[in-house]
């Protein structure tokens, strides 16, 4: 079984910065790509940022320039880091992973979710 658990959301104010972390654990062999996305009430998922297993990064337009994406492999963990923050980047952010469990078989799996309010 395998688990992504995200932590470092919360309220802040515009201009602030916030880090979220995703740690997976678990029967895991590999992780391949790694994103975040998030989601208001009423609209679609959307990627926010992406990192493959070699570093390569891929951004939101919105969020260029202001989120950076990184990943520690040795700790299984994702991260993203927020500056510059904004009103509408206030969604609920889920980090996804592209996983090889141990027993061999590939999927993706979905975090839990954690709140990003940016309001003054």
């Amino acid at each position: 079984q395998v688990q992504l658990v995200e932590s470092g959301g919360g309220l802040v104010q515009p201009g602030g910065s916030l880090r979220l972390s995703c740690a997976a654990s678990g029967s895991i062999s590999s992780i391949y790509a790694t994103g975040w996305y998030r989601q208001v009430p009423g609209k679609q998922r959307e990627l926010v940022a992406a990192i493959t297993s070699g570093g390569s990064t891929n951004y939101a337009d919105s969020v260029k320039g202001r989120f950076t994406i990184s990943r520690d492999n040795a700790k299984n963990t994702v991260y993203l880091q927020m500056n510059r923050l904004k009103p509408e980047d206030t969604a609920v952010y889920y980090c996804n992973a592209d996983i090889l469990t141990t027993a061999n078989i590939l999927s993706p799996y979905w975090g839990q979710g954690t709140q990003v309010t940016v309001s003054s």
